[in-house]
């Protein structure tokens, strides 16, 4: 795991945006993992302005979206379709037939997930995931207690994760109690893995999380156990690391580190 300690939200979005596109430039038809959520939107912001002012190409790009809530409609304002849609597809060139997001209004949630697995790999598996981190350190939708090795699946999610996502709904009680999300064992097979926190509230989680024992009532500590993770991570988010000295000594020296 790698920790890159940015000054704000803004230039650790930036940041995180071009080790995506410099992936996309290398490898065109790249697969790439989709997270949903306020902390994603500068990546979705930065990818977009890369491709509408310096031609960054997404047309042989092939998508899957981390999770969805159980119960709402593709076109519900706070469907993670919507949110994708509304917010990175509709600005950029990826095929319609190429984008994949679990379904929350499926009749059979357990052959869709195992679908959605299949189809993940029949694609080559994906080279990049897009991740954010919650207030209980979770990714995607796997909520404290799941398995490490877990694979797409439905969900209930904790009273917590409710509550913090209440602010989108007109009421808490309009928060569905379900989702279907990816599991841990699905994320950790990305090529590439590139979480973004930011905020004096992720400061807890990101210490768990990056320095903290690998636990699954910290489902992003499995991340230490991934060969190619990238953790973006602003000032306030990185306030509670023991080690935050010896990280931004490494950025520090990266430039001149021995080519492997």
């Amino acid at each position: 795991m790698e920790v890159i300690i940015k000054t704000n939200y803004d230039e650790m979005s930036r940041a995180a945006a071009h080790v995506v596109a410099d992936i996309l430039n290398t490898k065109p038809n790249a697969v790439l993992g989709l997270a949903t959520g306020s902390t994603p939107l500068g990546i979705y912001k930065e990818l977009v302005r890369l491709h509408q002012e310096e031609g960054l190409d997404f047309s042989q790009v092939t998508t899957f979206n981390l999770d969805e809530y159980v119960g709402l409609s593709v076109l519900h304002s706070q469907s993670y379709h919507y949110f994708m849609h509304e917010n990175f597809f509709k600005h950029v060139n990826i095929p319609k037939q190429n984008v994949y997001i679990p379904s929350g209004t499926t009749r059979n949630y357990q052959a869709f997930c195992q679908w959605y697995e299949q189809r993940i790999e029949e694609c080559g598996g994906i080279d990049v995931q897009i991740l954010g981190i919650g207030a209980d350190g979770h990714i995607a939708f796997n909520e404290p207690t799941s398995s490490l090795s877990s694979r797409t699946r439905l969900k209930t999610l904790e009273r917590q994760t409710i509550d913090d996502n209440a602010r989108f709904f007109e009421k808490r009680e309009d928060v569905p109690s379900y989702a279907i999300t990816m599991g841990v064992g699905t994320i950790l097979e990305a090529r590439q893995i590139v979480l973004l926190a930011s905020g004096a509230n992720k400061a807890h989680v990101v210490a768990a999380s990056v320095e903290g024992p690998v636990t699954s009532m910290v489902t992003a500590s499995a991340l230490q156990m991934h060969p190619a993770t990238l953790f973006f991570v602003d000032k306030e988010a990185s306030s509670e690391l023991k080690m935050r000295d010896y990280y931004d000594w490494i950025q520090e020296k990266k430039p001149g580190a021995p080519q492997i």
